[in-house]
């Protein structure tokens, strides 16, 4: 049976759709293998997500036929594994690779010194400065060490010797580079192209590019001259993923989403069966987790936080007037100034304006909370059995002591729990037995006197 006119046309149009399929992707597969200079954005702290977007985009220059790639940076510096791991993937590229530091209003501290002096071309923009490279150590969980002079000294000389042999291999000023590792020192861009620091100072990506056109640089295959005059510029911006890792490894949003996350779930303890709470509370708190794992936490705030929380909870099962959220409010604040090692690092110090709000905050939903269970238990219960004691109701039998009352619109079996009460007679429950009522014969109520 041949198909009918339907069917030839949904076939043609599908086999037309299937055919701009594969021109599109001919097309971008061409332009992506066309001679471009990618650039790789390195904003914020040098983290393990951030060591992780540099290696990815540096792959996939690679892969796509880059000419060139340019790092931009604006870092105030960062974890030292993160660190070391970039310029590995750096000097392993097959593509040269520039490290610029712009906008201008940009900085490379700490870790963006080494990343700069690790590339086969530095460059900055105008407005822009370089240094503070002294080392912070860390140990394996990322808690900052308190180190004696002794270890100090075999830091700082370890992280000489490493940016000493970063600046030898390109050709820069090691002199300078372990100034800024000893001493913490910092210069401008003009200084920085004065002292040999860098090699070229840049207002933005297409004057750099015209401006390293013709250099000869050394990579794993040998030596390059660039040919980047004109060169199409594509950005390589991190995935969804990537950024999403990033921006929970900020200091602030991952002691945001630890109270966040630990309030969703005593909440959900606390009032059983809401769930939503629980799962958001339950998801926060494995990001915030994931976030602190990379940062240098101080145990000591961390546990304080957590024995507040253990506070408030404790005030709400067991309400004491106040006292236990006051002791509460104390330990979080305090926790949470506490909670990332900062003397060597103050860029990754957490917003005070958030500790503020966040304190404020948690003392006014834990009050609000603990007064609401405080009143709750002292309201006398308006529903079930409980709701029904001090009710007045009538004897519709003989009560000797057993027998039936009417309370509350209905029926119930009741036993007198004094004297017996005859048919007739005005009860008041005083409790119950199971579905049995207890009763007593009520108090008559005085009319008042009229005259």
């Amino acid at each position: 049976m041949l198909p009918s006119k339907f069917g030839f046309r949904a076939i043609t149009q599908v086999a037309v759709f299937l055919l701009v399929l594969v021109a599109a992707a001919t097309v971008s597969s061409s332009f992506a293998q066309s001679p471009y200079a990618a650039v790789i954005s390195v904003d914020g702290i040098i983290n393990p997500a951030m060591a992780s977007y540099v290696d990815r985009a540096i792959g996939q220059a690679e892969d796509t036929g880059a000419t060139v790639i340019v790092i931009q940076m604006d870092t105030p510096g960062g974890l030292d594994t993160s660190m070391r791991a970039i310029i590995q993937r750096m000097i392993a590229s097959k593509v040269p690779v520039v490290a610029y530091v712009a906008p201008s209003g940009a900085r490379a501290a700490s870790a963006g010194v080494y990343i700069t002096y690790a590339a086969q071309i530095a460059a900055m923009a105008p407005s822009t400065n370089i240094g503070s490279a002294h080392p912070v150590a860390l140990d394996q969980s990322g808690n900052e060490q308190q180190m004696t002079d002794t270890m100090t000294q075999k830091v700082t000389n370890d992280s000489v010797a490493y940016i000493r042999g970063l600046a030898q291999s390109r050709g820069r000023n090691a002199d300078w580079a372990e100034q800024a590792v000893r001493n913490s020192v910092n210069i401008t861009a003009q200084e920085a192209l004065d002292q040999k620091v860098i090699n070229v100072i840049a207002s933005d990506v297409p004057s750099l590019l015209d401006k390293i056109d013709g250099m000869t640089v050394q990579v794993p295959d040998g030596n390059v001259t660039l040919k980047t005059k004109g060169l199409a510029i594509q950005q390589l911006d991190m995935s969804p993923t990537e950024g999403f890792l990033h921006i929970i490894s900020d200091p602030t949003i991952a002691y945001i989403l630890l109270s966040l996350g630990t309030l969703g779930l005593i909440f959900e303890l606390s009032s059983p069966g809401a769930i939503l709470p629980g799962v958001v509370g339950g998801m926060f708190l494995l990001f915030a987790l994931f976030g602190l794992g990379t940062l240098p936490i101080n145990m000591a705030g961390l546990l304080l936080i957590g024995f507040a929380f253990l506070l408030f909870v404790a005030d709400i099962v067991a309400p004491t007037h106040g006292i236990l959220t006051a002791g509460g409010v104390a330990s979080f604040a305090l926790g949470s100034s506490m909670l990332i090692n900062t003397r060597d690092a103050p860029f990754l110090a957490i917003s005070t304006t958030a500790i503020a709000t966040l304190t404020l905050a948690l003392t006014a939903f834990f009050v609000f909370v603990v007064g609401a269970v405080v009143r709750s238990r002292r309201r006398r219960p308006t529903t079930g059995r409980e709701g029904m004691r001090g009710q007045i109701g009538r004897a519709r039998t003989e009560l000797a002591p057993g027998g039936m009352v009417f309370v509350d619109g209905a029926l119930w079996e009741a036993v007198s729990e004094t004297d017996r009460i005859a048919e007739g007679e005005a009860v008041e429950v005083v409790g119950e037995r199971g579905l049995t009522l207890l009763v007593r014969r009520a108090v008559p109520i005085k009319e008042p006197m009229r005259g």
